[in-house]
């Protein structure tokens, strides 16, 4: 029987990255776990065969023979070295050679013995067994959501989180947020979720960040934008004005003539990306605000400026 192909069974395409084909083994491997799929053959012969496609393709140099060669490569079946010349093999009525070696791990029996860890294989063959193990599927990762406020999400925090996990009980453990985070960020904790059985690696804790608006800055990006209100004098004949920033209140220059809708940038005084080393800018948006009364003086004062001024910003639009 023709063996399916790695990058098939793990549904990834022959450029994956390896995070994306551990992440696709994951996923595979706790659809199909015997522990989960008890009696279904169907997914037993699936979680077979992820591990086997993982143990190749989540290993650099068995990847590039097999990406060069396919299953007729060295080291696999039907290939130079995974015939009867080189090791311990046996075949399946089709005549497709096995490592003998290998079979334990790469069918997991621990799975199926009840976790007990023993081999049927153990005792029967002799030789020296290969020393490295298949990968085994870790336990099921963890999602803890957390909302931090504007303000410790640009700057980063430390939060103390109390975890309630099946065989470990209640935990408190500190995690830290790094500065500039982003909502719908998610922070991976290595080995903090669902606990391991046997052999098998703990899943890890993975703290999904929202987080709070503010009152009047607002974030795209590593940039912090904020609306500020002007006079209509202030937009005409300039002005010098105080605004508030991430690190304080800063004087900031509205030269004469703005219109609304301006931007005016402050360099350098936007979030801090720690993974790029840049820090973004903040801009000031400008909105000219007419006064919603006039007294008799005021008036008067724009009605002579409108006679002696005679401009039409209109002109030449339409």
């Amino acid at each position: 029987m023709a063996q399916r192909d790695y990058y098939e069974v793990l549904g990834v395409t022959r450029s994956a990255t390896q995070d994306e084909i551990k992440r696709a083994y994951r996923k595979l491997a706790k659809q199909h776990h015997p522990d989960q799929n008890k009696g279904d053959k169907a997914s037993e012969t699936r979680f077979k065969e992820a591990q086997e496609a993982y143990a190749v393709l989540s290993d650099k140099d068995k990847r590039a023979k097999y990406d060069r060669f396919g299953h007729a490569g060295p080291g696999f079946a039907g290939g130079p070295g995974g015939g009867h010349g080189g090791g311990r093999t046996w075949s399946t009525s089709q005549g497709e050679p096995i490592d003998i070696g290998d079979l334990a791990d790469m069918f997991d029996f621990s799975s199926f013995m009840g976790g007990g860890g023993g081999s049927p294989f153990e005792g029967v063959f002799s030789g020296k067994r290969r020393a490295s193990r298949k990968p085994v599927a870790p336990a099921p990762d963890i999602e803890y959501p957390v909302s931090l406020t504007f303000e410790r999400a640009i700057r980063g925090t430390k939060l103390e989180l109390e975890l309630k996990a099946e065989g470990r009980g209640t935990q408190r453990i500190s995690v830290t947020i790094p500065e500039g985070v982003r909502a719908g960020q998610k922070i991976r904790v290595r080995g903090k979720g669902t606990p391991g059985r046997g052999n098998q690696p703990s899943g890890d804790l993975y703290v999904v960040v929202s987080v709070q608006p503010h009152t009047y800055f607002e974030r795209e990006g590593d940039d912090i934008y904020l609306t500020t209100p002007i006079s209509m004098t202030e937009a005409a004949l300039g002005a010098k004005i105080d605004l508030p920033t991430l690190d304080g209140t800063r004087t900031v220059t509205i030269p004469p003539g703005t219109p609304s809708g301006a931007k005016l940038r402050l360099t350098g005084l936007g979030v801090n990306n720690p993974q790029t080393k840049h820090r973004g800018d903040q801009f000031v948006v400008v909105k000219i605000v007419p006064p919603k009364r006039l007294s008799p003086e005021q008036k008067a004062l724009l009605e002579k400026l409108a006679e002696v001024d005679g401009a039409n910003p209109r002109d030449g639009l339409w």
